[in-house]
């Protein structure tokens, strides 16, 4: 493919990311005080299943496939997902935006250190640098100790590790399973997770109960957004390497806050700002690093 058409493909499916993302966000916020933090990623798990079941049935593809590879690799990864998703909404819920998105952002940082640990990947100086400038990175933001620290920001931390782990195991998967699989069973084993979830914290496990005519429209949103964020963005993955596609991602921080500013009257903190840039200035040397490895291998 020539490189002009294939940065324009990233850049087309990087900007339908990004629009996504952004909109799970205000989705989220939208359906905050009518329904749980599971209800709505059991609605994202419904969207799922339908779009990709219309997918299936509008172009038939011979990736469309329902039989699992490992399948106790997708329970950790599903079983992490959760976890991951849920404390991400919740942090959401009670966080500035640009707070969220720019913890989030740590996340390749654990998942450099989780292929150390467990898929026996070389512990390089540029990886080294990453994860440490991360735990700098996310110090900077939380300021633990100061008047400014929010509680609430430890779960995202807590997310960015789940998602890391989610990360790391997609990579056993992707080698055996193809994208439509991952995402089918993703979907599919979560709903229960979160339906058994909401009715342990004393709701109702059918979501439909609680749905009204009234919150339609951010219903709607997490559900078409929640899946076209992954789709989009595994998408300019595949017409770019990591180098291309991640910088781009990292425009998420600059446009959540500036969503945040202009529907919710949130003013980004210098910490955020500053600790998101030592965040990304540590991912981007490990990525430059690693290209300039394969290029020289």
């Amino acid at each position: 493919m020539p490189a002009p058409r294939k940065y324009l493909l990233v850049l087309f499916w990087m900007l339908g990311s990004l629009t996504a993302f952004s909109g799970v966000a205000l989705s989220i916020r939208g359906l905050q005080g009518a329904l749980t933090v599971f209800e709505m990623l059991a609605i994202r798990n419904i969207g799922g299943l339908v779009i990709l079941g219309a997918m299936m049935l509008l172009a038939p593809g011979p990736d469309q496939t329902m039989r699992m590879a490992r399948p106790q690799i997708h329970g950790l990864r599903n079983i992490a997902h959760f976890a991951g998703q849920a404390l991400w909404v919740y942090g959401v819920t009670v966080l500035p935006l640009a707070t969220v998105f720019a913890i989030e952002f740590t996340t390749p940082c654990w998942v450099a250190l989780f292929a150390v640990l467990f898929l026996k990947e070389r512990l390089t100086v540029f990886r080294a640098l990453a994860i440490a400038l991360g735990f700098v990175g996310v110090l900077i933001i939380l300021r633990p100790g100061m008047e400014s620290f929010r509680p609430a920001a430890l779960a995202v931390v807590l997310a960015a590790v789940f998602f890391g782990i989610q990360i790391t195991t997609t990579k056993f998967l992707t080698g055996s399973n193809s994208t439509w699989t991952i995402m089918f069973w993703m979907n599919l084993m979560q709903l229960p997770m979160n339906m058994l979830a909401n009715g342990l914290t004393g709701h109702s496990p059918l979501i439909i109960d609680r749905l009204s005519w009234d919150i339609w429209l951010p219903a709607l949103g997490i559900a078409v957004t929640g899946f076209l964020a992954h789709y989009c963005l595994t998408n300019a993955f595949r017409h770019g390497d990591a180098t291309l596609v991640v910088p781009i991602d990292f425009l998420r921080v600059p446009l959540i806050a500036l969503i945040g500013w202009l529907f919710y009257n949130e003013t980004p903190e210098l910490a955020v700002l500053i600790g998101a840039l030592v965040v990304i200035g540590g991912v981007i040397i490990n990525l430059a690093a690693e290209a300039r490895a394969k290029r020289q291998g």
